[in-house]
């Protein structure tokens, strides 16, 4: 499923998402590992991915892609802005929580901006005035606390996760705006609307996951490397990501890159 349907991917995230699963693929293309220690329930989990990946294939996918067919980039921006600004609440309750004072008033200021020059968050003006777009969640912020991240675990619809960052979804849920729209019509279609555009934003690495080794480790490690990004606000372990990057990335793998990016990310 959206490869991973539980936290939207936002705009500035994305490309990293991308990166990392091509990093992924290095690992992945070479030969399997042994279960790891964050995924001691990986028996439980390939089922459920597989499960997953049928409804992907059948619905998710299709819808995905007939949504990028029939509407022009700047509809599907659009779309993607709106939903980034209607869900910003989440990131702003989680920036106070996480004791990021500064970058919560900025983040409110965000907010206010896109909501009302932005028309509802349809433009992007604050971007444009040096408000970067943040990312925090209830996951995030239960690791800023001391709380580990648990095992790795793929949820029946909704993807790739690890037991504390379950924990956070249901969390997310209570302070977005989208989950608790009063009206349960448009919710729901609020809701499928944004399934559909989270989708779409992913196609493009669709052909990198094919091509893999194992899709199911292309994306856990994906997931798990792009949460410890998240969680370590861009750092893993230590370095940068751009050095990390740099580092795992050889030629081997560029054609694949190239080739997913050239192909809009679709599977033959």
């Amino acid at each position: 499923m959206r490869h991973h349907l539980n936290t939207t991917v936002r705009p500035q995230v994305r490309l990293y998402v991308l990166m990392c699963a091509m990093l992924a693929l290095a690992s992945c293309t070479r030969a399997p590992n042994n279960t790891p220690s964050e995924d001691p329930f990986e028996k439980i989990n390939r089922p459920i991915y597989k499960f997953n990946s049928g409804v992907d294939t059948f619905i998710l996918r299709p819808a995905a892609v007939g949504y990028e067919f029939i509407t022009p980039q700047f509809f599907r921006t659009g779309v993607s802005n709106f939903f980034d600004n209607l869900t910003y609440p989440v990131t702003i309750v989680n920036d106070f929580l996480q004791g990021k004072f500064v970058q919560g008033f900025q983040d409110i200021g965000r907010f206010a901006m896109n909501s009302t020059l932005g028309l509802a968050g349809i433009l992007d003006p604050a971007t444009a005035v040096g408000l970067k777009q943040n990312e925090e969640d209830f996951g995030q912020t239960f690791s800023v606390w001391g709380i580990p991240q648990g095992p790795y675990i793929v949820l029946p619809l909704l993807g790739p996760s690890t037991v504390t960052s379950s924990v956070g979804i249901i969390a997310n849920t209570q302070v977005n705006p989208v989950m608790q729209w009063p009206n349960s019509s448009v919710r729901s279609k609020m809701f499928i609307l944004w399934t559909v555009e989270s989708r779409q934003s992913l196609l493009v690495i669709d052909e990198a996951v094919r091509k893999s080794f194992d899709p199911y480790l292309f994306i856990r490690e994906a997931y798990l490397q792009n949460r410890r990004f998240l969680i370590n606000d861009g750092q893993l372990a230590g370095e940068s990501f751009d050095d990390d990057f740099d580092d795992g990335f050889d030629d081997e793998f560029n054609g694949d890159f190239d080739n997913a990016i050239d192909n809009g990310g679709a599977a033959p």
